[in-house]
């Protein structure tokens, strides 16, 4: 399999995409040479990872929870070869409501505005590689909502409008059918109580649909203004921000 549902943002500083489906440390190390990655901020949650973890040799992964600030720097530096792999998880479930109420798209989108109310840390620890010039693979599980959340902010830093947002947001429904079938074998296979309707097409939740980008991003402008005002809040240094603001 592959790292799904994958494409560039930020003038190729960024990648976003699915888990790695099916990648072994041989198939893994081939796709991280391929497309030049230096790290790879996982948005998952623990339970999430050990179904379908990273697998790479041991020298090839530096990999840590959270990041470090601006105390010494990131720690793969020490190693240049390796990749820095920085869980920097959220449990879509535990916070801000869950996944199950969510019926219309604006629901969709109040959700992601519910995530980085109240973390919007999580926001600036993921794109921290990204401001420190590494090439960064950003994903979740799908790559739709997490890792959307972060892309638009991610656009958004760089200049980019809402249409261009809501462009990327919604280019992910062409991948979701496989994405879904994929998604519901692994867990069948890891969690065979597993209900057959939890990775139903039909479920807004697992929809990309225009109008919960939209509800999104009207929030976000209403309530935090500026992007790089909220970045700087959220934990980023002003050089940082200018770096996102310069990565288009």
């Amino acid at each position: 399999m592959a790292v799904l549902n994958l494409r560039p943002l930020a003038g190729g500083r960024i990648l976003r995409g699915s888990q790695p489906f099916g990648l072994d440390a041989a198939a893994t190390s081939g796709f991280l040479a391929e497309h030049g990655i230096q790290a790879i901020v996982d948005l998952r949650s623990e339970l999430e990872r050990s179904l379908v973890p990273w697998l790479l040799h041991d020298d090839g992964l530096v990999q840590h929870d959270g990041l470090l600030h601006d105390d010494g720097g990131a720690p793969a530096a020490a190693v240049p070869p390796a990749v820095e792999l920085v869980n920097n998880p959220l449990d879509p479930n535990a916070v801000a409501g869950s996944l199950h109420a969510v019926e219309t798209p604006e629901d969709l989108g109040e959700l992601y505005l519910g995530w980085i109310r109240l973390r919007p840390e999580w926001v600036a620890d993921a794109l921290r590689p990204v401001a420190r010039g590494k090439r960064t693979l950003v994903h979740c599980s799908l790559g739709k909502d997490r890792t959307g959340v972060v892309s638009a902010i991610a656009l958004l830093a760089g200049g980019g409008s809402d249409d261009a947002v809501v462009e990327d947001y919604t280019a992910t429904t062409i991948s979701l059918p496989t994405m879904l079938e994929v998604m519901a074998e692994t867990w069948r296979l890891h969690v065979p109580s597993t209900p057959a309707t939890y990775f139903s097409p039909e479920l807004m939740v697992l929809q990309s649909p225009e109008a919960a980008m939209r509800h999104f991003l009207a929030g976000f402008a209403q309530e935090f203004g500026d992007v790089h005002g909220f970045l700087r809040e959220a934990g980023l240094t002003t050089v940082e921000v200018d770096s996102l603001r310069e990565a288009r």
